[in-house]
């Protein structure tokens, strides 16, 4: 594989290398880290369709010089007539995944631009919006070649999609997937994108964009309306910490999968395995899920129906009490229920030391199907992980926020490093965190090399329904039969497969220089200067 890029001044990474040019652009021309990720996001919309859009949510984690971060959660709330009776009334005892009915919360990652670039401001930002959103209007407008995930895709879950309103329009051919390499053009969204970067993101809630997507949101049958999104605003969050030897690790809180990924880590940290690529690292990692995981499902959703906080669990009394439950030589027997979603993470840092690991989401690939005509966005399914019936975290209700897979993730090391990483993939994505800092932070591997490295998944992830404990078929084939004779389910996937996630990474070092990796799994690229 590639080595890892070195820069100086500045780097960024996301799953699409056309992304990852648009920000690094922003910061040739002087703009800061979170400019160039918003640059990068509003690209990952255009040229990247299946995996995020407008219509979807997102979550920053934003660190000045090594201080702890900021979190903004840009995630929707179900619509007010999202209720369970309107779902009961219609025959459904389970939230549709695909179409009008699956498209019931607010798109909120917009609102988060806005919020991220009100920090920006404060900052010394001074790229304007309309700059920002340049690269995505233009590849819209003239045309991206359709990347081979896209068609794979595409052509994967057609039979779902096709009758999705606006889908068969925009996205396929005489009704067939686009080929691989085709030139795509997307002018609604290339003229949505320049609205937003004349008038603003409070555009998309409160002023002409608004009303446009709620007539389409109304003309297709999803519940959410005008009054859903005026209402809707990011909000300024804490992080959720915790502490590992030689470093300090911070991920996003509920309603995201964050304090899982938090204690995967912690858990490996307490095991002080020696070894990486051993049957003790990958044991240890996939039995340290497994508590988290159980621990996440039990007390995860909306956080204002929680009724436990989710700082308590990373205490060092409840870590120690869950580290004690690990065997460290025979797998707890599993499966527990799985969850999807189809992600994308990217990350910038800049010569300021300026960080940020950001996630953008709209649940499955191509989220809901639905397309609004007007706009030309793609509207998310995140409200398809809602539960009907009860009154826990996770049940539907108005205004409750549905539990997210996606988490970004960032770490500050006690020589001066800092570090923003993270990818996109379901149920993989606190387990592709913990295989990417365990062997670059507790293993010394190269950072590209810890991208590149085999990878395993336990349970389902993006395209994927069993839920085995999934191994690329690079691992040395001894250690795969020490998994099973452990208890391990194990399934042999194909090298480099994307159900492993694609994944990225950013390091800047206590002298001010900077290194970056990307996933081969992806069509990304690390950039810098």
């Amino acid at each position: 594989m590639v080595n890892s890029p070195q820069s100086r001044r500045g780097m960024v990474t996301a799953p699409h290398h056309l992304a990852s040019e648009a920000g690094l652009r922003i910061l040739r021309e002087g703009g800061n880290a979170i400019e160039a990720t918003v640059a990068m996001a509003a690209s990952l919309a255009v040229v990247y369709p299946h995996m995020n859009s407008l219509g979807g949510d997102g979550f920053w984690l934003i660190s000045q010089e090594g201080a702890a971060p900021v979190a903004i959660d840009a995630c929707g709330g179900a619509a007010a007539a999202a209720t369970q009776a309107l779902y009961a009334a219609q025959g459904y005892s389970t939230i549709p995944t695909r179409g009008p009915l699956a498209a019931n919360t607010v798109a909120g990652t917009v609102s988060g631009w806005g919020k991220a670039l009100d920090l920006s401001a404060t900052l010394g930002g001074k790229l304007p919006l309309a700059r920002l959103v340049e690269d995505a209007v233009w590849s819209a407008e003239h045309g991206f070649p359709v990347s081979a995930s896209q068609h794979e895709l595409t052509l994967a879950k057609l039979s779902e999609l096709k009758d999705a309103p606006g889908f068969a329009d925009v996205f396929l051919v005489e009704g067939a997937a686009p080929a691989q390499g085709a030139q795509m053009r997307l002018p609604a969204l290339a003229r949505t994108l320049q609205r937003i970067g004349s008038a603003g993101t409070q555009d998309f809630y409160e002023g002409a964009l608004a009303r446009e997507m709620a007539h389409d949101l109304a003309a297709i049958g999803s519940p959410v309306t005008l009054s859903d999104l005026t209402a809707h605003q990011a909000q300024l969050r804490a992080a959720l910490t915790v502490r590992l030897r030689g470093a300090r690790l911070y991920n996003f809180p509920p309603p995201t999968q964050g304090l899982a990924s938090l204690i995967i880590l912690a858990l490996f940290d307490r095991l002080a395995v020696k070894e990486g690529e051993s049957f003790d690292h990958l044991h240890g990692i996939v039995e340290a899920t497994k508590q988290a995981f159980l621990l996440r499902d039990a007390h995860v959703g909306d956080p204002a129906s929680m009724r436990t906080v989710p700082e308590e669990f990373l205490s060092d009394v409840v870590l120690d009490g869950l580290a004690a439950r690990i065997d460290r030589r025979l797998a707890l027997p599993w499966p527990q229920p799985a969850s999807a979603g189809d992600t994308v993470w990217m990350g910038a840092m800049d010569e300021k030391g300026l960080s940020v690991s950001f996630i953008q989401s709209i649940f499955f690939e191509f989220g809901s199907g639905c397309v609004l005509p007007g706009s030309g966005i793609v509207w998310q399914n995140r409200g398809a992980s809602f539960v009907l019936g009860g009154e826990g975290p996770r049940a539907l209700g108005p205004a409750r926020k549905p539990f997210h897979t996606l988490n970004p993730a960032m770490a500050h090391f006690d020589d001066g490093r800092q570090m923003v990483y993270g990818t996109m993939g379901g149920e993989g994505q606190p387990q592709t965190q913990a295989a990417l800092f365990s062997r670059y932070a507790m293993f010394g591997q190269p950072l590209q090399a810890a991208l590149d490295a085999p990878r395993w998944l336990l349970g389902r992830t993006w395209g994927e329904e069993s839920v085995t404990l999934k191994l690329e078929n690079r691992f040395d084939p001894q250690l795969v039969e020490a998994l099973r004779a452990a208890g391990h389910k194990v399934e042999l996937l194909p090298a480099f497969t994307s159900t492993m996630g694609h994944a990225g990474a950013i390091v800047r070092r206590a002298d001010g220089s900077f290194e970056g990796a990307s996933d081969p799994r992806s069509d990304g690229a690390a950039m810098g200067f």
